[in-house]
C-alpha cells in the first residue's frame, strides 16, 4: 500500500504555519471588532442553491469549482466556496432585517475544485468582512479602510496597490452588458470556447479572463464607464472622495470585474507583485440585489475577503511560540511532586513543559529543543529541603528557590506577560 498523503489542493499546517495564520486571522479579528463588527461562524456547508442562486449560473465557481455532493437525506449540498452567501443566508434565516445596518467578521476554511498554485489550495482559509443594510458609499468606503488597515497591521501594505472599479447600478450595468456583446460578438471567433459560453450568459466575465487572445480583445473593449448613470457616476465619486480624505491611495481599473455575478457599484482588489501571477490578497465589492435575490428583503451589502494563505506569505510577522518553562523530576520519588508543581504553575498561568520519560539529559534536551526560558529540577536533594533548582537557560547561572515561592520567582522571567505567561 502506498503511503498516505494529503489530498491533492490540501496540505497540513504545522505549528509555524499555524502561527502565522492565527496572527493573520488575531490582527484582522481585532481590527474588526474596533470597527463594531461582529464576528459570526457560518456553517461549512450549505444547501447547493444558496451558491447556485448567488453566485450565478455563469461563474466559474458555479460551473467548476464547487465541491457538491448528495448527502443520505437525497439533499445536494456543497462545501461553502466563499462566505458572502453563507452571512446573507442567515441575514434572512435569522431574521436580522429589523437589526440593520449589521457589520460581520468571519474566518475561516473554503474549498474549491481549482489548480492548486501558490497561496492557494482547493481548501484555503480567508477572512471576511460585511456590512449589510447601508446603500450609501459611507459603507464602500469603511469597508475599504478596513482592508487597508488590515494589510497595515500585518505590515505588508507597501508590498499591496488598491485598484478600484464601478460596475454601476442595474441601469448602467444592463447598458454596459449591451455594449460588451455588440463588441465581442463581432469577435466571437476569437475568443476562447469559455468565453463565447460567457458571451451568451455574461459577458462582463469575459473581461475577467486570462486567456491571452482573450486578453488581446478585451484592451479595445468598451468601458464600463461609457454606459454609467448619472447617479452611478456619483456614487463612485463619493466613494473615491472618501478614500482620498482617508489618504487612502487607489488606481481606477476600469477591467476589473471581481469573479463572481453578484457585483454592483463598487469592486476592488489589493494587489501584489511579490507572489507571482496570482497577486490577489483581499478583494470585496458592493452586492445591493444579492439578498433579494436569495428571497429575502431588498437589503444593500458590500464586502471583502481576503486570503490567510497569501496575507500570511506576505507578512514576516509571526506570533511567538511561548517559551515554557520546564519542569524535569529526577529519580522516581519526584515523579509524583514534579507533576503537582506543573499543575500549580499551569494554574498560576505560566506554559509549563513536563516531559514524560526520559532521563535527566534526554529531559534537558527536550527542554532546549522547545526552547525553554528555564528549567526547574527536582530531586531527592530538593524533595528534602522543600526547594526546587532553578536553572536559567539564557545566562547558564542557576539557584534553589523555595517550592512555596516558585511562582513569584518565575516572574521576572516573563516581564512583559507575552511568552509565557497567559493570565
Amino acid at each position: 500500500m502506498a503511503s498516505l498523503q494529503p489530498v491533492r489542493g490540501t496540505h497540513d499546517l504545522l505549528a509555524e504555519d499555524t502561527r502565522r495564520h492565527r496572527h493573520v486571522v488575531e490582527s484582522a479579528r481585532l481590527l474588526a471588532e474596533r470597527y463594531g463588527y461582529l464576528e459570526m461562524v457560518p456553517p461549512m456547508f450549505e444547501f447547493t442553491e444558496v451558491f447556485r442562486r448567488t453566485l450565478g449560473e455563469t461563474s466559474d465557481v458555479v460551473n467548476k469549482e464547487m465541491y457538491t455532493f448528495t448527502d443520505r437525506g437525497g439533499e445536494e449540498i456543497t462545501l461553502r466556496p466563499e462566505f458572502t452567501a453563507s452571512v446573507a443566508r442567515a441575514f434572512i434565516s435569522g431574521g436580522l432585517r429589523q437589526q440593520a445596518p449589521l457589520k460581520f467578521f468571519s474566518s475561516g476554511p473554503v474549498f474549491r475544485y481549482e489548480r492548486p498554485q501558490k497561496g492557494r489550495q482547493r481548501q484555503f482559509h480567508q477572512i471576511n468582512a460585511e456590512i449589510l443594510g447601508v446603500a450609501g458609499p459611507q459603507a464602500d468606503i469603511e469597508i475599504i479602510e478596513l482592508a487597508a488597515h488590515i494589510l497595515e497591521e500585518l505590515d505588508v501594505a507597501s508590498a499591496c496597490t488598491l485598484e478600484l472599479n464601478t460596475l454601476g447600478d442595474t441601469e448602467s450595468r444592463t447598458a454596459y452588458r449591451e455594449l460588451l456583446v455588440d463588441y465581442f460578438q463581432v469577435h466571437r471567433n476569437n475568443l476562447s470556447e469559455d468565453s463565447q459560453q460567457r458571451l451568451e450568459r455574461n459577458p462582463l466575465r469575459i473581461l475577467d479572463s486570462k486567456d491571452e487572445s482573450d486578453r488581446r480583445l478585451i484592451v479595445k473593449a468598451p468601458r464600463v464607464s461609457d454606459s454609467l448613470t448619472d447617479a452611478a457616476s456619483d456614487f463612485f465619486l463619493r466613494v473615491r472622495e472618501g478614500l482620498d480624505a482617508l489618504g487612502i491611495v487607489y488606481t481606477v481599473n476600469e477591467r476589473l470585474v471581481r469573479g463572481l455575478d453578484y457585483y454592483t457599484h463598487t469592486a476592488f482588489e489589493f494587489t501584489t507583485e511579490a507572489l507571482g501571477a496570482q497577486g490577489t490578497v483581499i478583494g470585496g465589492g458592493r452586492y445591493d440585489g444579492l439578498i433579494k435575490t436569495m428571497g429575502g428583503p431588498v437589503t444593500p451589502g458590500i464586502g471583502f475577503a481576503g486570503g490567510i494563505e497569501r496575507l500570511a506569505m506576505l507578512s514576516e510577522k509571526i506570533l511567538p511560540s511561548p517559551r515554557p518553562v520546564a519542569v524535569i523530576p529526577i529519580g522516581t520519588a519526584a515523579q509524583t511532586p514534579a507533576l503537582i508543581l506543573t499543575h500549580q504553575l499551569r494554574q498560576a498561568g505560566y506554559a509549563v513543559d513536563l516531559g514524560y520519560t526520559g532521563n535527566l539529559s534526554k529531559r534537558m534536551t527536550r527542554a532546549n529543543r522547545l526552547n525553554a526560558r528555564c528549567a526547574l529540577l527536582l530531586g531527592e536533594d530538593e524533595l528534602a529541603r522543600d526547594v526546587v533548582t532553578l536553572r536559567d537557560f539564557d545566562s547558564g547561572e542557576q539557584q534553589e528557590v523555595a517550592l512555596t515561592s516558585i511562582v513569584a520567582t518565575l516572574v521576572p522571567y516573563y516581564p512583559d506577560g507575552t511568552e509565557a505567561v497567559r493570565k
